[in-house]
């Protein structure tokens, strides 16, 4: 009975993802672009594995499906219904990372999302508690998490200033943070920072180096220091992973050493406006 019953689930599921492919022309579309991006991705890269996030916000899921099968598992969402609207019709085993902007009534709905991978928007003590708070019990690994850092110092930016020296650092407002998490968020894990840089730095950044890119590696390595001093687990073999660079310039930062990057309209296309 057991086994008649995986097979029926199995067979609504195939038939549940045929109803999300998209036509031909738009999957040798994608698997274009796909291909294109992951050659550029493999040609920039400083380090062995970088994380390429296909950036999915207004795509539709037949799009996403079509990724999928050519390979791709990471996704990057914006606004938390629609992750929840596009995970509950996708296979279960994409890594979702949320990249948006994070309201802390926002926690409870995104958290109980089973395949919820990592959440790079992070950047306030109260979002992180709501979020630890909210994960379920049922949860078998901490959830990935990276706080924000406003590396160009934009006030139309969000997240939290950067760091330039430990002597003051000690009470800035991300190492507090990135210490609440570690000792006091036991269902997060803090796996590294994340930085959308200006406008400006990412036009260019083929000419010269990311001053956005240099200025998060720097607090990245104030902030190890930091936390190599207090006891708790955080990021991967002792160091904080890198989330930088977007469809402009993810190769820049790729060359600057980012760990992940978030790519978009190089995969997708334009995205229409949201209405």
């Amino acid at each position: 009975m057991k086994v008649r019953r995986l097979f029926a689930t199995a067979r609504r599921l195939r038939a549940a993802m045929s109803s999300l492919e998209g036509s031909p022309e738009r999957c040798e579309e994608l698997s274009q672009s796909l291909a294109e991006i992951r050659d550029r991705v493999r040609t920039a890269a400083s380090n062995d594995c970088p994380t390429l996030v296909a950036v999915s916000k207004y795509k539709p899921a037949s799009d996403i499906l079509t990724c999928y099968q050519l390979g791709q598992r990471d996704f990057g969402e914006n606004y938390v219904q629609e992750l929840v609207d596009k995970a509950g019709q996708l296979p279960d085993d994409i890594r979702w990372h949320f990249i948006g902007s994070l309201q802390s009534n926002k926690c409870k709905t995104l958290a109980s999302i089973p395949n919820i991978y990592a959440v790079q928007t992070i950047a306030s003590t109260k979002a992180a508690t709501a979020l630890n708070k909210s994960i379920p019990s049922e949860r078998a690994t901490p959830l990935f998490i990276f706080l924000q850092v406003n590396t160009s110092g934009e006030d139309a930016k969000s997240g939290l200033p950067s760091l330039t020296s430990a002597e003051s650092a000690s009470e800035s407002e991300l190492v507090l943070l990135a210490k609440h998490v570690v000792t006091a968020c036991p269902r997060l894990h803090l796996q590294g920072l994340m930085t959308i840089g200006s406008l400006t730095e990412s036009l260019a950044s083929s000419e010269r180096g990311n001053q956005d890119f240099e200025t998060l590696k720097q607090t990245r390595d104030v902030l190890q220091d930091v936390l190599r001093e207090s006891s708790g687990e955080w990021g991967v073999d002792g160091r904080l992973m890198l989330s930088m660079g977007m469809s402009s310039d993810f190769e820049a930062a790729l060359k600057a050493g980012s760990d992940v990057v978030r790519v978009g309209t190089g995969i997708f296309g334009a995205r229409p406006k949201k209405t």
